[in-house]
């Protein structure tokens, strides 16, 4: 209910000639990572980033024309995680509703507990710390978690805890607990998971129960975000527009929050 309420207000405050957005109201923070020869892609991936020239330069007919080719796979980079990612019965990234992109957001920074521990996963007792100061985390809301991990971007090493290609034995970094996503997924209903490190799961994990959690409720991730420090704890909205990739498990993100100014 709270989810379809806030969508149809966001359309009517969007589309009302009286009552228009103004974004002078707004700061608009980038969360987003710009992909270049130094993204961080998975250590299994096969490939990265690449930006083929096609056109550079005067044209016979006298004015300037650039053109590239763009590859890479969908899992690098900020990126989205689509649900069927890890459940064959999820959406795909074409399928993935606006509201689940477009929703009000919250911020819980854990980087102090992250400074000393490289594997520390979010806890039941962050969660609720959180809402005890802030008020409970409602349903239909995108929850990010700061860890400080993008201030290591894009040292891969620094960034995923090693930079052997291939190998992901020896990975470490922060990110959610199994039993904090239990309760963000399950009982209070949250939309998307998103965190600054390479995945919701932390380095270590062998068996991406994070993952697994959210997608069995159809609930996608988004990763390898930056910029969160420029965010409060709540009130903010985030837009998190992927290409749309028919079919795709996940997809390169534009990642944009809405904050408004004091």
């Amino acid at each position: 209910m709270y989810k379809n309420v806030m969508v149809a207000v966001s359309l009517f405050i969007f589309t009302s000639p009286s009552w228009g957005l103004e974004l002078s109201d707004y700061r608009l923070v980038d969360l987003t990572h710009p992909y270049n020869e130094d993204t961080i892609y998975w250590p299994t991936s096969p490939s990265s980033f690449e930006l083929t020239e096609l056109s550079f330069g005067e044209t016979p007919g006298g004015w300037f024309y650039s053109a590239y080719a763009v590859c890479t796979p969908e899992h690098g980079g900020t990126h989205l995680d689509a649900p069927i990612h890890f459940s064959a019965s999820g959406s795909a990234v074409h399928a993935m509703p606006l509201e689940d992109l477009i929703a009000p957001a919250v911020l819980i920074d854990v980087s102090a507990e992250a400074s000393v521990d490289p594997d520390y996963r979010l806890t039941v007792e962050d969660v609720l710390e959180f809402e005890a100061r802030n008020g409970t985390i409602e349903s239909g809301t995108i929850v990010l978690l700061r860890t400080g991990w993008s201030d290591r971007w894009p040292d891969t090493e620094a960034y995923l805890g090693d930079d052997t290609p291939g190998d992901v034995t020896q990975l470490s970094f922060p990110a959610y607990g199994e039993e904090a996503a239990q309760l963000l997924v399950e009982q209070r209903g949250v939309v998307l998971l998103g965190v600054d490190t390479a995945s919701i799961d932390h380095g270590a994990s062998r068996d991406f129960t994070v993952h697994r959690i959210a997608t069995a409720r159809n609930i996608g991730a988004l990763e390898n975000l930056t910029g969160l420090e420029g965010l409060p704890p709540t009130g903010f909205t985030v837009f998190a527009l992927p290409m749309m990739i028919e079919g795709g498990s996940g997809a390169p993100v534009r990642a944009v929050a809405l904050v408004p100014r004091d």
